[in-house]
């Protein structure tokens, strides 16, 4: 029996690296790239769009970051896998890929021995993460949960994520509200909220706890 056509959006934000993985998954018989996007904004509409069954996701993207965009993408359309290609490995991002909803995590540097494989194993909605990204993490994860009941809670929403990211990345408030869809006094009432939760007292704070917690690239 023919396997049904695997559809699927690409994500990030340097071309040649979209055309790189785009020729390498077209190679598979049956597998289509139905979209690119250049930012985790883009990706979310496209998902909503499109409704694929793979996502290819960068995590470092302009607007709104990969976690980010897969935390939407998630709750928009469950029947959609998330695959996360990145350059960056570390124990914790791998933690924070899981927490965000996507089971799967290959290094750039892997993509030509492992993508074909993992985005296999997402089609087939079993777990996938890279030689490179240590197995107990997701054991550890999967047996304990990333959310425990005793576990410290995010003081920041996720629609204050995304005016962080913006704001971090130079936006005004005017600009954040533009992309946001909503008015200039949401975003200065979001901005002060934020100041008063984290106990920042400048722009620069702002940054720096955007850059230290991943929410923005430096």
């Amino acid at each position: 029996m023919t396997p049904a056509p695997l559809r699927m959006v690409i994500v990030d934000d340097h071309a040649v690296v979209r055309r790189g993985v785009r020729a390498l998954l077209e190679t598979q018989p049956g597998w289509e790239v139905a979209a690119e996007a250049t930012t985790g904004r883009e990706a979310v509409e496209v998902v909503k769009r499109l409704r694929p069954d793979v996502v290819v996701m960068d995590l470092s993207l302009p607007e709104l970051n990969g976690l980010e965009a897969t935390r939407q993408i998630v709750k928009e359309s469950p029947d959609t896998e998330v695959l996360v290609l990145t350059m960056h490995h570390s124990e914790q991002l791998a933690r924070d890929v899981l927490q965000a909803g996507a089971r799967g995590y290959v290094m750039k540097s892997d993509a030509d021995q492992s993508l074909i494989a993992a985005v296999e194993s997402r089609r087939q909605h079993s777990p996938f993460l890279t030689s490179t990204v240590t197995e107990f993490v997701l054991d550890d994860y999967i047996r304990r949960g990333e959310l425990r009941e005793d576990a410290p809670r995010d003081p920041i929403t996720p629609r204050e994520r995304e005016v962080i990211q913006l704001l971090a990345e130079g936006n005004s408030n005017k600009e954040t509200a533009s992309v946001l869809g909503v008015s200039v006094k949401t975003i200065e009432a979001h901005r002060a909220n934020i100041m008063r939760k984290l106990r920042l007292r400048s722009v620069t704070d702002l940054v720096r706890y955007a850059i230290r917690n991943k929410i923005a690239q430096p």
